[in-house]
């Protein structure tokens, strides 16, 4: 039977033993986590200075991280007396259990070292790879990290990248913005390619070599297409994009060219 002295005797004794440990297993958890962050920094920041590719430090510095937190895990149980030897015990019991979400894990990882292996891209990069587009953030252990255009941080599964189409933006020194401008019937397509190509010269951040592409496209029932096609560097592809739709609108307000759909009303009118 319960008395108030036996329990008094138990917090005083058992009570406390089991309160200290905790408090001293938070204790090694705080710690080692801080301890863990300044090596991982350390390894990274060596790396850095030796011009590793950032991409390669991020990856290292995720596998170092989780391998001491495994370590510092281990080592708070064993501090509670669990045997490292059961636990691996379990583990390794468990390890059926969980095969199957374990192997999508590894499918995972074993893409990531690929990716690091054969660099269909680095950090920094903009790129369209497992259905997303935008910049790479980081290159973890079992997904990749994109900032989207529309500043949303997306995760996707390495495997997911790997088994999918990569389309690398910045890997080249210019990428092509591709415009088109539908001319009314009746206006000289000839003329309008000379006005357009030197309106699209003087927009700024537009590379000179290859040259911007300015050509008749096509003939269309409200008349002829002309295509304009500036290079530029893919940091500023959205401002000579947005430019080149300026320049367009700019040159046909110039010379008076009447807007295709009106002349097309006009036609069925008469």
């Amino acid at each position: 039977m319960f008395t108030v002295e036996k329990v008094t005797e138990f917090l005083s004794t058992t009570g406390l033993e089991v309160a200290t440990k905790v408090l001293a297993a938070l204790a090694f958890w705080i710690i080692g986590r801080w301890l863990i962050g300044k090596v991982v920094q350390l390894v990274q920041g060596i790396m850095g200075r030796n011009q590793i590719d950032p991409t390669l430090t991020k990856y290292l510095g995720s596998i170092i991280a989780v391998l001491l937190n495994i370590v510092l895990v281990i080592g708070i149980l064993g501090y509670f007396g669990i045997q490292t030897t059961s636990f691996a015990a379990l583990l390794a019991g468990a390890g059926l259990a969980v095969g199957a979400a374990w192997s999508g894990l590894l499918a995972h990882f074993a893409a990531g070292a690929f990716m690091l292996v054969l660099r269909p891209f680095k950090v920094g990069d903009f790129v369209s790879a497992g259905g997303v587009t935008g910049t790479i953030v980081e290159l973890g252990l079992f997904g990749t990290t994109i900032l989207t255009p529309d500043n949303v941080r997306t995760i996707v599964g390495n495997n997911k990248i790997f088994s999918d189409t990569i389309q690398n933006f910045s890997a080249m020194p210019v990428r092509r913005v591709e415009r088109t401008a539908q001319l009314a019937n009746g206006v000289d397509p000839i003329a309008a390619i000379a006005k357009f190509r030197a309106a699209v010269v003087a927009i700024p951040n537009v590379a000179t070599d290859p040259a911007p592409e300015v050509d008749l496209l096509d003939f269309k029932l409200e008349g002829p297409v002309i295509s304009i096609r500036p290079y530029t560097h893919n940091d500023h592809y959205w401002q000579v994009y947005f430019d080149t739709n300026a320049a367009i609108a700019r040159v046909c307000g110039e010379n008076g060219w009447p807007v295709p759909a009106a002349t097309i009303i006009r036609k069925q009118a008469a």
